[in-house]
């Protein structure tokens, strides 16, 4: 086979399904659903199916192995990952979240494609194309809304009293991180000052990177309720359209034996779907950004 037909083909099927990809989703910025800053679930696997099933057509006459397929497939999903950072501002953490969906579906979509236009040389398949793409249509134009609880709780060996002063506000954590998303480069939070004690009075919880959450304590039940809602967030590429925090809080029981259980909750939207798949990271980071916070408030509160 001539080898400059090979690179040809190889380089068309990376080029024009991201192509096609990015003027898909350039063009779903007019549907009502990424207006109001929704990423649907077809962006994350019709449209990597249809890279794949694309690409596939352009290499179906270099009689690719499986590996081969693999590979090239591999290599059009980082394509399609350098570019959503260049272009679409995506951070690399959101990146590295959405990467398994991007390779998985770009994967599906070629091995598809090669099995096709095996039978089909000729044609790439418009009816399978057209469905895919009315699928990614009606998804874009529907209305998605989705709102989680997260709670965890922990015991600490000191009376709410003594919690309770560490929880309202606390001095600057100074623990490494533990959880692997903070040690390779997501913020944590380190600190949380407040304006006043008392209900209405404003709140700040400041992450490692100098982000601040500003917050405003809706619910202040000395010993018992903290809770806060979200009044402004970062504007950074991690958060940005992807995820809203609403609402925090921090609930003491007084055990009756000198100690407390401590329970953190925080209540999320997120804006990208599909959500059984982001819902998975957010419970995760959020769990963590909990933890941290409450082992920090455990070691205030116990320390002698």
């Amino acid at each position: 086979m001539n080898l400059k037909f090979y690179r040809s083909a190889l380089l068309n099927g990376i080029v024009v399904s991201n192509f096609f990809a990015f003027a898909i989703i350039g063009l779903s910025k007019y549907f009502e659903a990424q207006v109001l800053g929704t990423l649907v679930a077809s962006e994350f696997i019709i449209i990597p199916v249809l890279m794949g099933i694309i690409s596939a057509w352009f290499w179906r006459k270099l009689d690719l192995k499986n590996k081969a397929v693999t590979g090239y497939s591999i290599i059009n999903g980082f394509v399609a990952i350098l570019l959503s950072y260049f272009f679409l501002g995506e951070g690399i953490i959101c990146l590295l979240i959405v990467s398994p969906l991007i390779f998985s579906f770009i994967l599906i979509g070629s091995f598809y494609g090669k099995r096709v236009f095996k039978k089909k040389s000729q044609t790439l398949n418009i009816s399978i194309v057209s469905l895919l793409l009315l699928v990614f249509v009606a998804d874009s134009l529907s209305e998605h809304n989705y709102v989680n609880l997260v709670a965890d709780k922990m015991v600490i060996n000191a009376p709410p009293e003594v919690v309770w002063k560490n929880v309202v506000a606390f001095e600057k954590i100074k623990q490494k991180d533990k959880y692997w998303l903070f040690k390779i480069g997501m913020p944590s939070p380190m600190e949380t000052t407040v304006d006043g004690y008392y209900e209405g009075a404003g709140r700040k919880c400041i992450f490692s990177n100098g982000y601040i959450f500003d917050e405003k304590i809706v619910t202040y039940k000395p010993n018992e309720n903290l809770t806060f809602d979200i009044t402004g967030q970062p504007l950074d590429p991690e958060i940005m359209g992807h995820i809203d925090i609403i609402r925090g809080q921090f609930l003491l029981k007084d055990n009756g034996d000198g100690t407390t259980t401590l329970t953190g909750n925080s209540w999320y939207k997120l804006y990208v779907f599909p959500a059984w798949y982001y819902d998975l990271w957010a419970e995760s980071i959020t769990r963590n950004v909990h933890l941290r916070v409450m082992d920090h408030i455990q070691e205030l509160s116990e320390a002698k």
